[in-house]
């Protein structure tokens, strides 16, 4: 990862497609579907293999223009959000990148773009380079969206479309005591920081869905020192959590042994004040024992703290998890 790509690392690929986000309309994709450019997984080149439209590509081609104009591909996010930032990711396309490209947005939650949709320029016609991430700052970042316009001009191949971002919900229209998954990424719940993070990433244990496989969740190398491993999550909106599950799908050899959390109510502060400030917070769920490839739900077994805005799973002494929920009501 580039240093610039660094400063998005714990921020949210709003179009990735694990999150339910698509490509609904595409103007050509003639050698290569446009929703691979979503996949989360780097692209990958596959030497001397083609189909019958030509040579395959991890990403979305267009077919060469013979005529003026551009192509475009129209994305629905899986969920409304705010864009600080996009990657342009034009790996392993290096005679057949686009020279340039801009990205519109709108906000339709109820229906789907059409010819009277008013879209807002969030990057302007941009210069890429091949074989490159190609990242840029978005205009009107405070704004949340739904459906997003990628064009590239005037033809070519886009292997990866990331957006970097957070998820929006309105939380006044959410009933307070409906029991709902606050660490969720779809309710915007994020991974903020870690001790270690060898193998996969914080942010998979937060996404949809059972993991696929060990690569798709939060694994630790093996620590070879005293000490235990650690991460932050803020929720997407502070409330009183009822219960915590735990899953440790696909590993085997490789879970931890125990976990605790523990959590706290923020207020003020930055992301990177948390790790010490985690170290005082009050404990919700004692250790508890962890078994391999498994769903643990702990309901009983938490203590009763009240609002919390934030949590620290610790898990004795490493390894691995895949997914964890945290489910609460949003009332006082």
């Amino acid at each position: 990862m580039t240093q610039e790509l660094s400063k998005y690392r714990y921020h949210t690929n709003l179009t990735d497609a694990r999150l339910g986000t698509q490509v609904i309309y595409v103007t050509d994709d003639w050698f290569a579907e446009a929703n691979r450019m979503l996949n989360p997984e780097p692209p990958v080149w596959k030497e001397g293999v083609y189909d019958d439209n030509g040579k395959w590509m991890d990403g979305w081609e267009s077919r060469r223009k013979r005529s003026s104009g551009f192509d475009y591909a129209i994305i629905k996010l899986g969920a409304p959000g705010f864009i600080e930032a996009c990657d342009i990711d034009t790996q392993f396309f290096t005679g057949n990148y686009p020279p340039s490209a801009s990205v519109e947005a709108c906000f339709s939650p109820n229906a789907e773009p059409d010819a009277n949709t008013q879209w807002s320029k969030i990057l302007t016609d941009s210069n890429l380079q091949g074989d490159s991430h190609n990242l840029f700052e978005c205009l009107n970042q405070e704004q949340p969206w739904t459906h997003l316009r990628l064009t590239i001009s005037p033809d070519g191949g886009v292997a990866r479309f990331r957006c970097y971002g957070r998820l929006y919900k309105d939380w006044e229209k959410h009933a307070t005591t409906e029991l709902t998954d606050l660490a969720s990424v779809l309710n915007g719940g994020r991974a903020l920081a870690c001790s270690d993070e060898h193998y996969g990433t914080i942010s998979n244990l937060l996404n949809p869905g059972r993991g696929v496989n060990m690569g798709d969740g939060w694994e630790t190398a093996r620590r070879r020192t005293p000490g235990y491993d650690w991460v932050i999550i803020a929720l997407g909106h502070p409330g009183k959590i009822e219960e915590v599950l735990i899953d440790t799908c696909h590993f085997k050899g490789n879970f931890p042994d125990s976990c605790s959390i523990q959590a706290g109510f923020v207020e003020g502060g930055t992301d990177e004040q948390l790790p010490a400030q985690s170290l005082y917070w009050e404990e919700l769920l004692p250790s508890q024992k962890l078994s391999m490839d498994s769903e643990h739900h702990f309901r009983d077994q938490l203590k009763q703290l009240g609002r919390v805005s934030h949590i620290r799973l610790n898990i004795f002494p490493d390894g691995g998890v895949s997914r964890i929920r945290v489910l609460g009501t949003i009332g006082e």
